[in-house]
């Protein structure tokens, strides 16, 4: 009689050692699934901690197998990595001399090549560039580069060097002959030859032609390098200061970008409410000639920032006259409470009857109320700043009269003169910004 223990062995379910009962359907259908469950287990391998993923993949992937030993390149990812090698033939290799054209002392050296390249001009010879140095004969010497403070052989010994090392005047400077010559600096060597190229230049070019000349300023380049060396040499101390220096011109420069704006934004206002001022004068006259249609006609334009902007309703459909005085959004909540504040002081109602005639005098009373608030801020910071700039005269002026109860004298035009002297020893924390005070009050009252 077959027993569950040969059941199971005979579907290699595991457990036919012992009799565990007899076999039910669920162990026969997930039978698969055990097997499929057993076999990852088994090939799941977990990298240990610390050891990068590059690493734990050369030991082997996930079916175990062995690192490549070629390199190879593959879009299949890092996991798959295969050599393709070709079925072709290999292309024969040969070892065959060569000669380098820029070597003129007719060495031969070998090397491995192509045998398809035997013949054939080493590939490097066309890297084989050379400056072209111009000749000149005697006559054209005598007659047109001949020079106080240079010899003919001086010449000669100088074009001899540009040509033997491509106009590296570095090293002609330190292979130049300075015992038998005048020592030469390596912008009196530059000179000179740019000089004579220039002149050779003009008399070769053919007429109606506008030759390239090289023109060379060596004032020019001894006071860069000059200017280079006192840059190097500096000290960290004046490294320091001029980087405070700096941030300092910053800072100043950013100062007066601010007070240039703010003097802009101010004659706007003033701009806008002289426009306002005869706007209201043109109305009045308009109504007391009963010329009513002219009024839209005459009206002087008002600069945008002028007051308050409130939108058209033109669109179709119905429309409240009391939308029409709702402010618009672009009013700050500030703006709008010292309206509030100043209509509820002069006794005027916040919500009026929304007829046509008082939603308009409503609308141009709080345009210009916001214009005068504008102008009252306005006020109060050009006050502001006109207080913090007489503290900062103030104590120049006490620091100036310091310096000359020691023996200072005053200047040429009778005012108190401030020296370096005195303005290094207040310190960096003292320094006066000549274009004015930066701060202005956050808010002005009503």
């Amino acid at each position: 009689m077959t027993t569950g223990a040969d059941v199971r062995d005979i579907l290699e379910l595991g457990g036919g050692e012992v009799d565990a009962g007899p076999i039910s359907k669920k162990d026969i259908i997930n039978s698969d699934k055990k097997k499929s469950k057993k076999s990852a287990e088994t090939l799941t391998f977990k990298r240990p901690e610390g050891m990068h993923r590059e690493v734990y993949a050369l030991l082997y992937s996930d079916k175990k197998d062995a690192p490549p030993l070629l390199p190879s390149d593959t879009t299949q990812g890092y996991r798959t990595v295969k050599a393709k090698l070709g079925c072709k033939k290999v292309r024969p290799w040969k070892w065959m001399p060569f000669t380098n054209p820029a070597r003129r002392d007719g060495a031969i050296f070998y090397h491995w090549r192509r045998i398809a390249e035997e013949g054939k001009d080493y590939p490097f010879a066309r890297f084989n560039k050379t400056v072209q140095v111009p000749v000149y004969s005697e006559q054209e010497y005598q007659m047109y580069l001949p020079d106080e403070g240079w010899t003919k052989a001086e010449t000669d010994h100088l074009f001899d060097l540009c040509k033997r090392f491509d106009l590296r005047f570095i090293v002609i400077h330190d292979r130049y002959d300075h015992q038998q010559f005048r020592k030469r600096s390596v912008e009196d060597l530059k000179e000179r030859y740019y000089n004579i190229c220039a002149k050779l230049t003009k008399i070769r070019a053919s007429s109606g032609t506008d030759p390239k000349i090289y023109v060379f300023d060596s004032g020019h380049e001894r006071r860069r390098k000059d200017q280079l060396e006192r840059l190097y040499n500096r000290t960290p101390e004046q490294v320091t200061e001029e980087e405070y220096l700096i941030q300092e011109l910053r800072k100043i420069e950013t100062r007066k970008k601010e007070r240039e704006k703010k003097a802009q934004d101010l004659q706007k206002l003033i701009t806008a409410a002289d426009t306002t001022t005869e706007m209201h004068r043109a109305e009045r006259k308009a109504t007391k000639k009963k010329l009513p249609q002219k009024r839209e006609t005459e009206k002087p334009s008002v600069p945008e920032t002028a007051g308050i902007k409130f939108p058209d309703f033109k669109s179709a459909g119905v429309t409240l006259r009391s939308q029409r005085m709702k402010l618009p959004s672009s009013v700050g909540q500030k703006k709008i409470k010292a309206i509030e504040q100043i209509l509820t002081e002069q006794g005027v109602d916040l919500n009026p009857m929304p007829t046509e005639e008082i939603v308009q005098m409503f609308n141009e009373l709080r345009s210009d109320l916001v214009l005068v608030y504008e102008l009252k801020q306005a006020h109060g910071n050009c006050e502001y700043e006109q207080q913090m700039l007489r503290h900062r005269y103030d104590a120049l002026v006490k620091a100036g009269g310091a310096s000359t109860a020691t023996g200072d004298s005053l200047g040429a035009d009778g005012q108190l003169g401030v020296g370096p002297d005195d303005i290094k020893g207040e310190g960096k924390d003292q320094i006066i910004d000549v274009v004015g005070a930066p701060l202005t009050p956050n808010s002005v009252s009503v």
